[in-house]
């Protein structure tokens, strides 16, 4: 327990967790009946920046949870897939570049044949 301004003393409070149904319930009803925010807050002793909080994300469809029956991927795979997709973007930039240097060099042995072709053929004509 900690100590009050007063002297006397405070109960630590526990932290409570809201599910994103309880969330989405407690905005409604906030919405729903003719009571403000802060009175549907103080009437479940929440603070009402907290219930607008809720609101706000509920507005933008950002209050969701994953169901029941949905997975939930761990963060240890999810940084094994991201370093995956990092190596696999950095060899295909690496292919990309490789396939464009072939083009080149492609394009350039076609110019340099085809300027020995016409060199032949002036050196056989002018014989």
């Amino acid at each position: 327990m900690t100590k009050t301004a007063e002297g006397g003393e405070a109960r630590a409070v526990r932290r409570r967790r809201f599910s994103a149904e309880d969330k989405r319930v407690l905005v409604e009803e906030a919405l729903g009946t003719g009571m403000s925010v802060s009175a549907v807050a103080r009437r479940y002793g929440i603070s009402s920046s907290l219930l607008f909080r809720w609101r706000r994300l509920v507005e933008q469809g950002e209050l969701e949870s994953p169901g029941a029956d949905e997975e939930v991927a761990p963060a240890a795979q999810v940084r094994e897939l991201q370093i995956r997709v990092r190596e696999l973007e950095r060899l295909l930039g690496r292919k990309t570049l490789e396939a464009e240097i072939l083009k080149e060099a492609l394009e350039l042995s076609r110019s340099k044949k085809l300027l020995l072709r016409t060199n032949l053929r002036n050196v056989d004509g002018s014989k």
